[in-house]
């Protein structure tokens, strides 16, 4: 990112075993030289049991000295000299990390942290799925749970109880979508990356 410099975490593969490349082919990687890194919880303090989620946070000489003519933005990024990404990561016994979402896209549901993007890894896994979008939607119960809106590859067919069934298993029961909705097209921008603002939008509604 352009406030911590353009790369502050590296696999490289010319100093990293062939088969630890392949161990942790999911990882951003390890902190570059000068690269200071550091996972908090909500409450801002340091997270250093390993495979706990927890907001990323960069510290160092490359950070940038704030933004331009916008004091209270660079206040709410740059604190006691660490950048605070909105990234959330894990960290494994190995030093190594895994990005597993953004702060402001995680819901909570009965009291536990959720991240989309694990939901939509386990979504894509399935053959007839072409893009999906998860999000938290309301709920009385448990305050918050997740929704799907998913579009299916030309010509397949999909149902609501097919996806539960394929998640069942692979997924934690807290994280499976109460709601599926199934759309032609999963809106996206003009460089053709899902905007999840203009998806929640148009189907933010606890409901299938």
């Amino acid at each position: 990112m352009t406030e911590a410099g353009p790369n502050n975490l590296s696999t490289p593969a010319q100093f990293v075993p062939q088969n630890v490349v392949e161990e942790k082919f999911a990882s951003v990687g390890k902190p570059m030289y000068l690269s200071l890194v550091k996972l908090i919880d909500d409450d801002g303090r340091e997270i250093t049991t390993p495979d706990t989620p927890g907001e990323l946070l960069w510290s160092g000489p490359q950070l940038f000295s704030g933004y331009w003519e916008n004091p209270q933005e660079t206040a709410a990024t740059l604190v006691d000299g660490w950048v605070h990404t909105g990234d959330m990561a894990t960290v494994d016994k190995d030093g190594f990390y895994y990005i597993v979402g953004r702060k402001k896209n995680m819901f909570i549901s009965g009291g536990e942290n959720v991240f989309p993007p694990e939901i939509e890894s386990a979504l894509y896994d399935i053959e007839a799925v072409r893009e999906c979008c998860v999000f938290g939607v309301p709920d009385e119960k448990w305050g918050e749970v997740g929704k799907a809106v998913v579009s299916l590859k030309p010509g397949m067919i999909l149902t609501r109880g097919e996806i539960l069934s394929a998640l069942d298993g692979k997924l934690a029961r807290y994280k499976i979508p109460k709601y599926i909705t199934f759309v032609d097209d999963v809106p996206k921008n003009n460089v053709g990356k899902i905007v999840v603002k203009q998806v929640t939008d148009l189907y933010g509604k606890a409901e299938d």
